[in-house]
């Protein structure tokens, strides 16, 4: 899988060993509350499946999804995921950054390179994001980095057992 090189950061596949920092960054309620299938408590069994699940990932020859490590010095910062990708098409994102890392710029920092590799490696025409209709950050993180907000899905997710309407962000080129 393709590393991304930053000033600030690196974009990398998950490894073996990730499993600490991994847990450490991500077992957050806000982190749970904003996102559609991260849980809370995060478990190290869940780093653990994670991991081997883009392990396994990687090795796939057709990319119908990749998963970058945001990684800041080592530590598993955040994570950044492109899904659906339909070569020369679209993709969807969805990301979260760990609570000490907020607030740098790092997230529209990662979003905007994820969005020149997708237009530019990938060939897409289009990328979008799906944001919770109460996730202001991450509204503030895509409109940083260039998305524009196209409309509101309603009830466009179940997530403990309540339906949750989602702002439908996108970038085309």
């Amino acid at each position: 899988m393709t590393i991304i090189k930053s000033k600030k950061f690196i974009l990398r596949p998950f490894k073996k060993g990730d499993h600490t920092s991994l847990v450490r960054n991500i077992n957050n309620k806000k982190i749970s509350r904003n996102t559609l299938s991260i849980p809370y408590p995060y478990k190290m069994s869940n780093a653990r499946s994670w991991i081997n699940y883009n392990i396994k990932l990687d090795k796939k020859k057709k990319k119908e999804e990749m998963n970058f490590v945001i990684d800041i010095a080592g530590d598993v910062a955040g994570s950044i995921g492109l899904r659906e990708i339909k070569a020369g098409h679209m993709a969807e994102m969805s990301y979260w950054v760990g609570e000490k890392y907020r607030g740098q710029g790092i997230m529209t920092a990662v979003l905007k390179e994820i969005t020149k590799y997708g237009f530019n490696e990938l060939k897409l025409r289009r990328m979008e994001i799906g944001i919770f209709h109460f996730n202001e950050a991450s509204k503030r993180v895509a409109e940083k980095a260039g998305y524009q907000c196209e409309g509101r899905m309603r009830k466009y997710v179940l997530k403990n057992k309540k339906f949750i309407d989602a702002l439908l962000f996108a970038k085309v080129r």
